[in-house]
Formats: C-alpha cells, sequence, structure tokens
C-alpha cells in the first residue's frame, strides 16, 4: 500500500475563537498539501481542535456552559474560519472524539507497559493558561515565564521517563538534518535537550473533564501528552491501515509549542512506543504588533474573515478575490526565522504591489494587447525562448523553496513571472511591433500568455480562485498538473480568449484631510543661474513663478476608458511611492492596453479637480500634432519613477 504525504497543523485549543495567527499555520499547511496534489501525491491533511484539559472546563464554565457545548460551539468556529479560507483540509480532527479517546488510552497504556511510564507523587507549580508544570527555578516574579499565574500541584500521579531519551534525541537529531526547521530552532531544542531532561508528570486529577488513565478514573491524562497523541490517533492507529499515513511527512506549527513538546516531548513518547518518528518538524515565528505576540489573551487579534471584509470594502473586489488577498498576505509575510510585524498597512502593500501591480496588471495587459493585435485566440507560433527560460528558472527555483518549507519565498518566485511578464512587455512593445507589421508579433503573444498560464499554475497553491479565474479569462481548464507549468502546450493555439476582467482593484490612499491640497515645494534658482532682470513681459511668467509647476515622471499602472465620455481615459499612475488617479483625453489616440507601463510626464502638485465625475489628481503632458492629435511625452529612457523634470 503506498504511503500518503502527510501534513498536519497543530491541533488548536479552544479556548476562544480562531484568528490570523492560528490561520498562518492552517493557511501554509494548506499551501503545501495544495502543491503536492499538482505533483500528482496522495496528500493527506489534517487539522483539528484539542478540547480536553482544565482551562477548557474553566472556559466553559465562565461562559455559563456545559464542556461539550462549549468545544462544540468554539471547534466549530475553527471550521467555519478554515472553511472561509479556502482551507482544503482532508480531516478536521477532535480529541473528545470516540476514535482519539481510545486510541490516547492506548497508546498511553503501551507506553506503560514498556516501562515508560510509572507512578510517582508531583509537587511543582502549573500554569493553567498554558497547561504547562514548572520548576521552582522556571518562575519569573513568581509567575510562569509566559507571565501566567500559577498554582502549587501536590498529586500522586503516572510519570513519563522523559529523562530516558535524552541521547536517543540528540543522536536523532544529529543523523537526519531535516528532522527539525529551521535551523536555529532546531539548535535552541540541542541545547534543551543538552541541559537535561527530567521525568514529566502525565496525569492529573480527574477535575470531571478530560480522558480517563485506562484502569484509574480518578485521573486524567494531562492535556499535553495526549494532545500531542492526535497525529497518530488520527490516522486511525492501533487499527489495521495507519501506516498509509504514519509518519507525518510535515508537522506545522508556532515556535512556542516547538521545543519543549513536538520535537522533544512527542519523539521520545513515540520512541518509547517503538514507532516512526515524522520525518520533519518545523516551527515559524510569530505575528507581532510592536514588541508583543499576537494573542487571544492580549486582545490584539485579528480575525481572518474580518481582514477579508476590509479588504472587500476598501478595493471592491470579490468576496473570493478578498479571501484570497489574505490568504496572500499570510504566506508573504511568513515569519520563517524570527518574528513580522503583521498589520493592515503591511497587508495592503502586498496587495496593491504584488496582487493588484504585478499580477493584475499583468493579466489585464497581456489579455488586452491579444484581443486587441491578435484577435482574441491564442496564435500559432512559437513562444521565444527568453519567456520560457524565465518561466522554467522561475519554476525550478519554486520547487527548491517548497522542498525547503520556504513558502513566502516560494510565493514572490510565483509572482516574480508576472514582473517578468511586465518587463517583457514594455521591453517586446506589442504595440509598436503591431503598427510596424513585425512578423514576431504572434511569438511574442504567446509568449506573454505562456508566462501568463505559468503564473495561474504557480499561484494556484496560494490563490486558489484567483487562479481558476486566471484561467477561465484564458479561456482554458484550471492548471491542475505541475508537470505542465511552464508547457507551451498549456496554451494550445486556436483556443479563443475570455475578456480581461480585473482581479484585484487597487486599494487607493486616504484623501489628505486638507480637502485634497498636496504641499508644494518650491525650489530656488541655483547659484549661477539667470534670474529675471525686469517686469515681465506680457505672456511670460518668471523663474520663481515656474518653479512652482512640479514635473514628475510618473508610470501607468491601470488604464480603462471613462464611462460615458468619448475622448477621457482614467489612468492609474505611479510617481515615487504615491499612486494617483489621472483623468486625460487621450481616448482617441491610444488604446489603454498600449498605455500600461509606459513612462510619462505629468504635473505633480496640480489642484486635484473632478472630470465627468472622476476626480484627477494631477494632468500628463502631450503634444499635440497638426491634425489636433495628442502625442505623449515620455523619456528618453527608463528613470526612477518619482524623478524631478527639470
Amino acid at each position: 500500500m503506498p504511503k500518503a504525504y502527510y501534513i498536519t497543523t497543530p491541533i488548536y485549543y479552544v479556548n476562544s475563537v480562531p484568528h490570523i495567527g492560528t490561520s498562518l499555520t492552517t493557511v501554509v499547511a494548506d499551501i503545501c498539501a495544495r502543491y503536492r496534489k499538482m505533483r500528482g501525491e496522495d496528500v493527506w491533511f489534517l487539522t483539528g481542535t484539542d478540547e480536553n484539559g482544565t482551562r477548557i472546563l474553566e472556559a466553559a464554565q465562565g461562559a455559563g456552559e456545559p464542556p461539550q457545548a462549549f468545544v462544540d460551539r468554539i471547534s466549530g468556529e475553527f471550521v467555519k474560519a478554515f472553511d472561509a479560507l479556502n482551507v482544503g483540509y482532508d480531516v478536521f480532527y477532535r480529541t473528545t472524539s470516540e476514535q482519539h479517546v481510545k486510541a490516547a488510552q492506548a497508546l498511553f497504556d503501551l507506553l506503560r507497559k514498556n516501562g515508560h511510564i510509572y507512578e510517582g507523587k508531583y509537587e511543582g507549580w502549573y500554569d493553567v493558561s498554558s497547561e504547562t508544570f514548572y520548576k521552582e527555578a522556571d518562575l519569573i516574579d513568581g509567575k510562569s515565564p509566559d507571565g501566567n499565574e500559577v498554582r502549587w500541584v501536590s498529586e500522586d500521579n503516572w510519570f513519563f521517563r522523559l529523562s530516558a531519551f535524552e541521547k536517543p534525541l540528540l543522536e536523532h537529531i544529529r543523523k537526519n538534518p531535516g528532522f527539525l526547521l529551521p535551523e536555529s530552532r532546531k539548535n535552541e531544542v540541542v541545547a534543551f535537550i543538552g541541559q537535561g531532561l527530567r521525568d514529566m508528570c502525565v496525569t492529573r486529577t480527574n477535575p470531571g473533564w478530560g480522558i480517563p488513565v485506562p484502569g484509574d478514573d480518578s485521573r486524567v491524562i494531562y492535556v499535553w501528552f495526549e494532545a500531542l497523541m492526535n497525529y497518530l490517533t488520527a490516522t486511525g492507529w492501533p487499527e489495521p491501515g495507519w501506516e498509509k499515513a504514519w509518519p507525518a511527512d510535515v508537522h506545522w506549527m508556532g515556535k512556542e509549542i516547538f521545543t519543549r513538546f513536538h520535537a522533544t516531548l512527542w519523539p521520545a513518547m513515540l520512541m518509547g512506543a517503538g514507532l516512526p518518528l515524522p520525518k520533519t518538524v518545523i516551527a515559524h515565528g510569530w505575528f507581532v504588533f510592536g514588541d508583543q505576540k499576537m494573542s487571544k489573551s492580549r486582545g490584539n487579534v485579528i480575525a481572518p474573515t474580518e481582514l477579508a471584509e476590509e479588504m472587500r470594502s476598501k478595493t471592491g473586489c470579490l468576496p473570493e478575490a478578498a479571501i484570497d488577498a489574505v490568504r496572500y498576505s499570510l504566506a508573504a509575510l511568513l515569519p520563517y526565522e524570527g518574528d513580522s510585524n503583521f498589520n493592515r498597512d503591511e497587508v495592503d502593500k502586498r496587495y496593491n504591489a504584488d496582487l493588484a501591480n504585478d499580477l493584475g496588471n499583468a493579466l489585464n495587459r497581456s489579455l488586452s494587447m491579444a484581443h486587441k493585435f491578435v484577435g482574441g485566440t491564442i496564435p500559432a507560433a512559437e513562444p521565444e525562448p527568453e519567456a520560457v527560460s524565465a518561466v522554467c528558472e522561475a519554476k525550478s527555483s519554486y520547487e527548491s523553496l517548497m522542498q525547503e518549507f520556504r513558502i513566502d519565498a516560494a510565493c514572490q518566485k510565483a509572482i516574480d513571472v508576472a514582473r517578468f511578464l511586465n518587463k517583457y512587455v514594455d521591453s517586446r512593445a506589442p504595440w509598436a511591433m503591431a503598427k510596424s507589421g513585425d512578423p514576431a508579433l504572434g511569438s511574442v503573444i504567446r509568449s506573454m500568455l505562456v508566462c501568463l498560464r505559468a503564473a495561474e499554475g504557480m499561484v494556484r497553491p496560494f490563490l486558489p480562485w484567483t487562479a481558476d479565474a486566471i484561467a477561465r479569462q484564458l479561456g482554458l481548464s484550471p492548471l491542475a498538473d505541475w508537470s505542465q507549468v511552464g508547457d507551451p502546450e498549456s496554451v494550445p493555439p486556436g483556443t479563443r480568449l475570455g475578456d480581461p476582467q480585473p482581479i484585484f482593484p487597487r486599494i487607493e490612499a486616504e484623501k489628505p484631510q486638507d480637502g485634497g491640497k498636496r504641499e508644494t515645494v518650491q525650489t530656488q534658482p541655483m547659484k549661477g543661474e539667470a534670474t529675471q532682470a525686469g517686469p515681465p513681459s506680457a505672456g511670460l511668467i518668471s523663474i520663481d513663478e515656474f518653479s512652482k509647476v512640479q514635473l514628475r515622471v510618473a508610470r501607468i499602472l491601470e488604464a480603462e476608458p471613462v464611462e460615458g465620455a468619448d475622448k477621457l481615459l482614467k489612468l492609474q499612475v505611479k510617481i515615487g511611492g504615491d499612486t494617483r488617479q489621472l483623468v486625460a483625453g487621450i481616448r482617441q489616440d491610444y488604446d489603454p492596453a498600449e498605455l500600461i507601463g509606459r513612462q510619462i510626464v505629468v504635473v505633480a502638485n496640480l489642484q486635484p479637480a473632478v472630470v465627468r465625475g472622476v476626480e484627477s489628481q494631477g494632468m500628463l503632458l502631450a503634444a499635440v500634432d497638426d491634425g489636433g492629435s495628442a502625442i505623449l511625452l515620455q523619456p528618453e529612457k527608463e528613470v526612477p519613477e518619482g524623478a524631478k523634470v527639470r
């Protein structure tokens, strides 16, 4: 029986509803699962909820609910949140399930029979908030290392002989370099084990909630001990067939539960039971606000569905696109080694730069030009080697990064294909080729569509709905086979293309509070420059007057007709770090698709005006020929956006 590729998230504690921090791990695991499925692998993806323990009982009592009703309700919130984020898990596992209770008791009994669990008396400090035992030396100012209140506990309990596994754990880590990731956290684990492991109390007096110790209903299995078992018990162990999934190929989690539990206790438990260890255990960092970890107790959490709704209200995008944007922000901002600041400004920047500007721009302009220049049908021409090579290089890097679980870097490689496509369009200038009748136009358009199709495949694990939308606009079935990414045959000639439809409208900057006025920077003549010699002549202006006009180089990001106006185009232009909206009367002289990516010269400090109901935040410069047609002014060569024109 061939083994499945088994991916897990931690099972989430149901003391409160899910947030962006818990969604991060789940979305990242989902991205891995979707990628593996595209490669044709049999994938089994598990997530779920941890529903036992004193903390859960107290939370239920605080909510005035029976514990089972409480965990049913909160677990349901996790299901809703993950479903809303388009997480394609194969099983949502709960530790109150009959399957888990029976299998956890069986594993406890096996460890006891193997001599690794023994009876003893526990006296020490217990942090109910984290369900963790601490030594006196671990406390800081009388509290746990997390700053939580602790209780003194004195009970007859069962202990796991963790101290016996110091050398076997270190030896396994040494022989398996990919077992613990990233490297910095592996080093922390080695140092932790090297300080010496002590036997661990693994039961508590039964408070009326939890999994009873087999043969002793007066005590329940310590929640951290039985919760770790879920990865194994969910496979059906010890019943036949569990080997199809076990050992897990990758356990994904946050760093706070890595060193003591998943990288030390859990593999020791498996060793004690004579079972294979997971192949990779990987822990990412935290999302933080300033220097504080995002957590429910601090009240600084963001709900993923709330963030998606905000994105939708700011952009007007479809709900599915907003969800994809949240998924993308989680992946792109993934704190792999250290921690990263996750806030709405960072999310908006990623949305505008990567999704609206790079991917959205590449999609809209490529399809627009294909309709304009080759009749909206994929041409029967070989793509240019430059484009095929760029896609293959990005794909190869993407594969290596996914193998290393560098999800954040892999998503950038996917967007790199769109970035290349935008630059390729600028350099090959299909509009100029069409005007001159260049026979290579068909190859260039096919190259553009091959890049777009490859981008669809590479963003699919991150942006599943968006990838389907791109495929529809290409007139093709979704690219679900990884081997076809970058293959020109995935873009068959003769296919009728769909109409371009923007997926990610830009997030516009909020208008200034002074009614729209922008600061005017006045410049003085440089030393040695001419100054006005006398009164101005009729029709002339002084150098001081001219210096008030700020001329800047801008790049056109988007162009579309103004509804109900035959001569007007609405442009989104980038001027340095600023994005502006301009209205220009050039519709009869320029097709919108020809303008995207072009650099122009604009008056950057013009008072905003409303033209046909659309605000214009500047003015572009154009010459007028003898026939009255506009001819845009543009730099002779590429210069940085925002460069001054003197």
